[in-house]
């Protein structure tokens, strides 16, 4: 199989996720793809002054971008499709654009910094930044909500079958798709730690599962878990991060799910949003509201220092055009509601990230 990127790499202490999308102007496409192919050699020259760090960068490229930058006729991966928005009865999870996805990671900030800064001054004025959330380990791997994310994030041998494709013309590469959430903290806090674990389905102090027995079929747990009619349980690889700005009230989580099959992440979303049966949705959402979501296909690493020497003559004169017609703005994040101003119950904004397809707090 060919030498996949760097996506089993790992929670680190820092993290970046940087989305862009060609700006349209002369020769934007063709600058924006020599980065995103050639962005192992940033990695290297910013990563040798503390190696022991663990400076990576995994690249993703969105469905039209990938149409723009392969040669006629070109093999396209199958599941690539701009992420298509989540209608539920009562919350929604937008489409939002970006044609190529920059994560960054390391167990430093600096260097997340640094080569953020790099790939920045390399694009210049080729690109419009979609999004840009820098993330951290908080804690002892808890998010935002005060619950441990990414307890049964599979390992070893599992994680590779989840989230690396295993034969084809794109073995070595992966799925992702990436969501933004913001968190209402007051109405969060305002509940009791007991009404909290059953929302997730999880202890909150020793991060135990709650028993079948007394486990909510609309807990995070419960909605998250994807079990296909042969038993066989699904998991995606997910290394999601905290982020915020306190001064601003904007606190959050960026979730990140790697999958060989992105079908199993879009199966979780329509759970999460929807519910099963419609209408008993995720109740982690009633103090959670995604921003964004986008959707990308990560080539093996062989494929992606391919992709600019392989790329149609007549690129740079391409016009980058508008979003997909599917992909709307991420709306403003809300001021954080405090209990005095709204009930436990509303909708505000926030979010826990979306967690293991076994249902674990994410």
């Amino acid at each position: 199989m060919p030498e996949p990127q760097a996506v089993l790499g790992g929670l680190t202490e820092s993290a970046v996720f940087l989305v862009v999308s060609a700006s349209g102007v002369p020769g934007s496409r063709a600058r924006l793809l020599d980065v995103a192919s050639s962005v192992n050699d940033l990695v290297r020259a910013v990563g040798f002054r503390q190696a022991a760090a663990g400076l990576t960068c995994v690249v993703g490229l969105g469905s039209s971008f990938w149409d723009a930058v392969r040669p006629p006729g070109a093999p396209r991966p199958e599941g690539l499709h701009p992420f298509r928005a989540v209608h539920g009865a009562v919350h929604d999870a937008p489409s939002t654009p970006g044609d190529v996805l920059f994560h960054v990671r390391a167990d430093r900030a600096d260097l997340t910094f640094e080569l953020t800064r790099q790939l920045m001054a390399a694009l210049g004025d080729a690109v419009r930044v979609e999004d840009h959330v820098t993330g951290f380990r908080y804690f002892d791997s808890r998010d935002l909500l005060g619950f441990v994310d990414g307890t049964e994030n599979p390992t070893g041998r599992a994680a590779v079958g989840a989230a690396i494709i295993p034969d084809g013309p794109f073995a070595g590469g992966s799925h992702v798709v990436v969501q933004k959430y913001v968190h209402d903290l007051a109405a969060w806090g305002a509940l009791p730690v007991e009404a909290q674990e059953r929302v997730i389905g999880r202890t909150k102090l020793d991060d135990v599962e709650l028993p079948d027995d007394v486990q909510p079929p609309d807990s995070h747990v419960s909605l998250n878990t994807i079990v296909e009619e042969d038993g066989t349980e699904r998991d995606v690889l997910r290394d999601n991060m905290a982020f915020g700005d306190p001064a601003a009230g904007v606190l959050g989580t960026y979730y990140i799910a790697y999958a060989a099959d992105v079908g199993v992440v879009e199966r979780m979303l329509d759970r999460m949003f929807v519910g099963s049966p419609p209408g008993r949705y995720d109740r982690i959402l009633d103090v959670s509201t995604p921003l964004t979501g986008t959707s990308f296909f990560v080539p093996s690493l062989d494929l992606l220092e391919s992709l600019a020497a392989d790329a149609p003559d007549a690129l740079d004169a391409a016009d980058p055009g508008p979003p997909p017609a599917d992909a709307t703005p991420p709306p403003a994040a809300a001021p954080t509601a405090s209990p005095a101003t709204a009930p436990a119950t509303a909708a505000p904004v926030g979010s826990l990230a979306i967690g293991s397809l076994r249902g674990e707090p994410s």
